[in-house]
């Protein structure tokens, strides 16, 4: 069960009962999100890309996803995103979501990326998605595909299955040489793993209520 809370920012989160852990910092979703894998994912990639593919390790809200059309939007980018989840929220609760007014977007482009089913959908025309209703575990992605990867599951606490190099290093097969991976979390158990699937990974400060967070680079 999810119910919504407003965070610092204004904009909403989800609290997760069953596990007990909000989808975003309570001291911003949107500054979150926009922080870690906005300007540090998309904003760290080349200029010159004129088309970037993104993948999505848990769609959650679609905050993400949302932002990162806006972003495409904004600099003149085709983003053709891929997200995974295993667990997507329901129709009412996406009703809930105060993300389209916040950031002046058309609430029908929020509606349309949570309704996406599996094959490849035309949100804008600078923004494609694709959705599947599945496990990192047990997704099969392409090889040498993904320029950036969002990496947004829950904790390491409650969801320990998701930070193994295992699926890191699954998550870089599928990324091209040289593309970048963010994520929230700055834990030792991530950083080991994430060298160990081979990325060089670097500390960047956080947002607000967040000392730091990861932003890795697929040396594969």
């Amino acid at each position: 069960m999810n119910r919504p809370i407003i965070t610092s920012d204004g904009s909403h989160t989800l609290f997760n009962v069953e596990i007990g852990e909000h989808y975003h910092s309570i001291f911003g979703a949107v500054t979150e999100s926009e922080h870690i894998f906005i300007r540090a994912g998309l904003g760290a990639i080349s200029s010159d890309l004129k088309e970037i593919r993104v993948l999505e390790i848990g769609l959650g809200t679609g905050l993400n996803a949302l932002l990162a059309m806006q972003w495409a939007e904004d600099n003149n980018k085709l983003l053709d995103y891929f997200a995974l989840e295993t667990f997507p929220i329901e129709k009412e609760i996406v009703d809930k979501l105060n993300y389209p007014e916040l950031l002046g977007i058309n609430p029908e482009r929020f509606i349309a990326i949570h309704e996406a089913k599996s094959g490849k959908e035309t949100i804008s025309d600078q923004f494609y998605f694709a959705f599947q209703q599945t496990t990192l575990q047990e997704s099969i992605l392409p090889l040498n595909h993904f320029d950036v990867v969002f990496f947004d599951a829950f904790s390491p606490e409650v969801q320990p299955e998701m930070w193994t190099e295992t699926c890191f290093v699954k998550i870089a097969k599928a990324m091209k040489q040289g593309g970048i991976l963010t994520t929230y979390s700055c834990k030792g158990i991530v950083k080991r793993a994430l060298k160990a699937a081979g990325f060089q990974i670097e500390k960047i400060p956080g947002p607000p209520g967040k000392r730091e967070f990861l932003r890795a680079l697929n040396l594969r």
